[in-house]
């Protein structure tokens, strides 16, 4: 069957096809994509062509299709898996594969797999390391989201703090410790934020810096302080640009103390460095932040390495069980991926999206391939009813839900185009 795909062919050379997709294997499943979430990796991916580590040196031959964060419904299933998956069903998935040490991911690796397209085929692997999963939630987009919800997830499960003791690693952040998020309000530090107050053994006190007083006033509106501390976090915005000393502003916040967790949410030099200066003892800063330079470094104090066990990490995508348990805090309202979405689009805006990623505003970019559409910021969909039933519409559904997108209006989109 024909399929259309933004696929990649080499360095700021991604094209919007259609072309024919191979009769499935029997061990291989024809999916139908209904959502992808257009993910700054993406763009990092199309700048670095053939020498990102994910990219086949044969892309400008065998292009690959792009996306990962995505979801929709199984179509066909060949006879290895039907007594798994059926025809119909709605499906997540998480891209991390690592199979047999490969790096091969949707989005980044594979001529008929990847979120941005109408038609793709999952092979053989994904079903293998049970990466394929059945969703019954009531959003396509919820689902396409829990991935980089499960990025953030990951970050949380992979800090760590240890003891005199007998040197265990505790995994996790520091119960009722200090976490700082620097250059946090963006889509996914906002996740990070979300799940603060989503996880049992809660930090007492988050700390997020952002030097965009628009991104800042944002995360008030959608993840205030006040809500925060209905949720047992006790949760402070930051502007470092608003102090003579904003390094000191920041230690005062925690008593001198320093903080036990520190996330890193933009590849910024100067944010690694203060991130590592502001560790307390027994620190822990993770550098979620993917940078596209290589060579990206920082001056790290080995000082208070040795003599104050602070540790320096990272960590990139998440694993099935954070999957899993981002898709389940969102069925159950305990986190709400919608807070990511400020701009929605159809499979025809996904190429000049990706390439001008960086210089879009807002949070995340979510598209719904079965459809075009031009992307179009949520708050733009007022003025645009005035002319267009459809965009009024969505803005009335928004407005319903306190600005964000909702399966209400996913819904109203969809049926709208049918």
């Amino acid at each position: 069957m024909k399929t259309k795909a933004v696929r990649l062919y080499g360095v700021d050379d991604i094209r919007l096809e259609e072309f024919e997709l191979p009769e499935i294997k029997d061990d291989e499943i024809l999916v139908k994509i209904i959502t992808d979430s257009i993910c700054m990796s993406t763009y990092k991916t199309v700048k670095q062509g053939k020498n990102h580590k994910r990219v086949p040196n044969d892309v400008a031959e065998n292009p690959i299709i792009l996306g990962h964060e995505f979801s929709g419904d199984i179509v066909k299933v060949g006879k290895k898996w039907q007594d798994q998956f059926k025809p119909g069903q709605r499906f997540a998935q998480q891209p991390a594969l690592n199979y047999k040490g490969s790096l091969a991911s949707p989005g980044y690796s594979y001529k008929y797999f990847g979120g941005d397209c109408t038609y793709c085929i999952i092979p053989q692997e994904v079903m293998e390391l049970g990466c394929l999963m059945v969703y019954e939630g009531d959003s396509y987009y919820s689902a396409s989201l829990g991935e980089p919800m499960s990025c953030v997830i990951g970050g949380y499960h992979a800090n760590y703090h240890t003891n005199k003791v007998n040197y265990n690693h505790e995994m996790g952040v520091k119960e009722n410790g200090y976490l700082l998020i620097l250059g946090g309000t963006g889509p996914m530090g906002l996740g990070a934020i979300d799940y603060a107050g989503a996880i049992e053994k809660k930090p007492k006190k988050v700390v997020v810096t952002d030097i965009s007083n628009d991104r800042l006033n944002r995360a008030k509106q959608i993840l205030s302080e006040e809500s925060m501390k209905e949720r047992g976090v006790e949760l402070v915005y930051f502007n470092p640009n608003d102090y003579e000393d904003d390094e000191k502003a920041l230690m005062d916040l925690t008593d001198g103390h320093g903080y036990d967790d520190v996330f890193i949410y933009a590849p910024v030099q100067a944010l690694a460095e203060q991130g590592n200066r502001l560790l307390a003892f027994d620190g822990c800063m993770n550098i979620f932040a993917g940078p596209t330079d290589k060579n990206f470094s920082a001056m790290i104090n080995l000082y208070d390495a040795h003599y104050t066990s602070t540790h320096i990490m990272g960590t990139t995508g998440g694993n099935n069980d954070d999957l899993l348990e981002a898709l389940d805090l969102s069925s159950k309202g305990l986190v709400n991926p919608s807070l990511m979405v400020t701009h929605i689009g159809g499979l025809d805006s996904v190429a000049d999206t990706t390439l001008h990623l960086p210089e879009i505003p807002g949070g995340k970019k979510l598209i719904y391939t079965q459809i075009e559409m031009p992307l179009t910021a949520i708050d733009d969909f007022e003025e645009l009813g005035k002319d267009n039933e459809l965009f009024k519409l969505l803005a009335d559904s928004c407005k319903e839900h306190k600005g964000l997108w909702n399966s209400q209006a996913e819904q109203i989109l969809l049926n709208y185009n049918n």
